[in-house]
């Protein structure tokens, strides 16, 4: 693997998301939202939709006062480094057939521990961003006004981050991913929750981005973001549920990266719109909407009537109090028309909704979660059986639930299973390691972590835990001993040192031995500094402002530290070639300056003071 890869991710944040959030209104809610299939690997159940690419999930909030200006956001952070998995989901291979009760699915950890992650990640998408057919990441980070982008590296691994400010108090809550100026290019749509406003960043093509447009929503709080060719012009338009005002906004594009002014249509009174997507429900090659309505307990649905109007708007009923969070929609009963599945957190089920083709819709069919609460919804053949499955992420003990499909509009009774987390707030599903199978990324608020659930014919033994340091802060992986197996290096803050346990390359470790370092080691990453094939460790250290820089011997042991300065609290360390020498330097987050420090490298493992 190349030194500067590093493994997918399970990334933590150890603040309390309710000391950070956004406050709205009296009702205490809880909002996530989900990532639509990818149409290219889902194609058999999403066919109808059209040009309609990925949206994405975003984490919980608590609500106080609807208008209230986002509070506690956290300062503006540049870099995060992701790695190892925090879980992966095994998928049975043989199919259920008629009478034959459908395989189980089980979640179990592998031993990796996460990373802290302290950004507020609230939603997540998925696309190539770089054109290299392998899937890429965008995450929205609410806590630092930010968006960070992982390209996938290999078949399950992601390169480091680039991150983008998406501006002060933006508070961004959810993603969503499209060729927006109709270039080839993937761009990216940010849904800005605290500056009532929508972010368009225009991609190149190469896995960078450029923030070119901010467009203004009014005092909408606009808290999902939705992506699709409404009118059939071959250019896509943005759609917006708005909690702030009980309605959407439709965004119609120009196709160069421009959008029209908004057309708002109201949701009703207290309808607390939480998600919106677009398919053809009554199949006259025209895009509807569907909304779930938080607040009045119901799916509306507008069908679409031309000349960018939509009817008046059809309500749906999810029952009482079951306050639906997120939406799906498939042909679940292969009739060629679309269905819903619908996320009910209130109620603790899921519901299903059966099309016709007037866009009209059954009564639910409701499929018990017990005790847990579900927020997110997504769907993919899990067990290869070419029927279309659901899994939903949810609050409670059992965070994870599968319902195999039937063929016919019904599904098996939901398998529930643990993931790590007692709060899986989102999810999207892809094939990301191009095995043929449906892998899960899963974000927890209560772990503040973000992490991925491969796929799998079998599955895998129990996790195998192993000790570090006290409260372990951030962790990286390199070939520390040069015998091509993997290696771990984490970074413990209250004991002062960083462990290293070297990978025996069958996913076991040796024990620890420890290093040195200064005080509140926080973040932790890798490189050749010496330039003499073998890796090095840097460590910021938030205690005394000071980075420590520990060489290589090639042998997996490390010489003590050299200590250099730098600004107030650094919280990230991220490493690269910054000055086109041919020698790693480094840069540092500083939280309490507002800035960065860059310490050039001489390539002999020195570096110069911070510029």
């Amino acid at each position: 693997m190349n030194k500067n890869s590093v493994a997918i991710v399970a990334i933590r944040d150890r603040h309390s998301f309710a000391e950070e959030d956004i406050h709205v209104d009296n009702v205490q809610h809880e909002s996530s939202t989900q990532n639509q299939s990818n149409a290219a690997q889902s194609a058999d159940v999403t066919r109808k939709i059209k040009k309609s690419p990925m949206t994405s999930t975003a984490l919980e909030y608590s609500c106080r006062s609807r208008h209230r200006t986002a509070t506690g956001v956290g300062a503006f952070a540049l870099f995060a480094t992701l790695t190892m998995t925090a879980s992966i989901i095994i998928v049975c291979l043989t199919s259920p057939k008629a009478k034959v009760q459908p395989c189980e699915l089980k979640f179990i950890q592998t031993p990796q521990n996460p990373v802290e992650y302290s950004f507020g990640p609230r939603s997540v998408a998925v696309g190539n961003f770089n054109d290299d057919e392998l899937l890429d990441i965008v995450v929205a980070n609410s806590m630092v006004n930010s968006i960070s982008v992982f390209l996938g590296f290999n078949n399950d691994a992601f390169a480091s981050n680039m991150t983008y400010s998406t501006g002060l108090y933006s508070a961004p809550y959810m993603v969503a991913i499209g060729d927006l100026n109709n270039d080839h290019h993937t761009d990216i749509a940010v849904a800005y929750f605290g500056t009532n406003s929508i972010g368009i960043f225009l991609g190149f093509g190469n896995g960078s981005f450029i923030n070119t447009t901010v467009i203004s929503t009014g005092s909408s709080r606009p808290i999902w973001i939705h992506i699709a060719d409404l009118n059939n012009d071959t250019s896509l338009d943005i759609v917006t549920a708005n909690y702030g005002t009980d309605s959407i906004s439709i965004f119609y594009g120009s196709g160069d990266g421009r959008f029209a002014y908004p057309m708002t249509i109201s949701t009703g009174y207290d309808s607390s719109p939480f998600s919106v997507i677009s398919a053809d429900f009554n199949n006259d090659n025209q895009l509807d909407l569907a909304i779930a309505n938080y607040g009045t307990n119901n799916i509306a649905i507008f069908i679409a009537n031309g000349s960018r109007t939509f009817l008046h708007q059809q309500v749906f009923s999810t029952g009482i109090d079951s306050h639906p969070y997120s939406l799906i929609v498939a042909d679940f009963n292969y009739d060629s028309l679309l269905d819903i599945a619908v996320a009910n957190y209130g109620a603790n089920n899921v519901g299903v909704l059966l099309g016709s083709t007037t866009g009209i819709f059954t009564s639910q069919t409701m499929y018990s979660l017990n005790t847990s609460s579900p927020y997110s919804i997504g769907l993919g053949d899990f067990n290869k059986d070419n029927r279309v499955d659901l899994v939903v992420s949810n609050k409670g003990t059992n965070n994870i639930g599968v319902l195999l499909g039937l063929g016919n509009g019904s599904f098996s009774e939901p398998t529930m299973s643990s993931a790590g987390s007692s709060s899986s707030i989102s999810l999207v599903v892809a094939d990301f390691n191009k095995d043929n199978l449906f892998d899960v990324i899963t974000i927890s608020n209560d772990t503040g972590s973000i992490g991925i659930l491969f796929g799998y014919d079998e599955g895998f033994e129990p996790q195998t835990t192993y000790s570090t340091g006290s409260w372990p802060q951030s962790v990286a992986v390199g070939d520390f001993n040069n015998d091509t197996r993997l290696d771990i290096v984490v970074a413990n803050r209250d004991s002062d040192t960083v462990s290293v346990l070297l990978g025996y390359g069958n996913g076991l470790f040796a024990n620890q031995t420890t290093y040195p370092t200064d005080s509140y080691p926080q973040s932790i990453a890798v490189g050749d500094f010496d330039n003499d094939t073998r890796l090095d460790i840097v460590v910021a250290n938030n205690g005394d402002n000071t980075v420590s820089v520990l060489l290589g011997y090639g042998n997996g042991s490390f010489a003590n530290q050299n200590i250099y300065s730098t600004g107030t609290h650094p919280t990230s360390v991220a490493v690269g070639d910054f000055n086109n020498d041919t020698r790693l330097d480094i840069v540092i987050a500083n939280y309490n300056d507002d800035n960065v420090s860059v310490l050039l490298g001489y390539g002999d493992g020195s570096f110069a003071n911070q510029t």
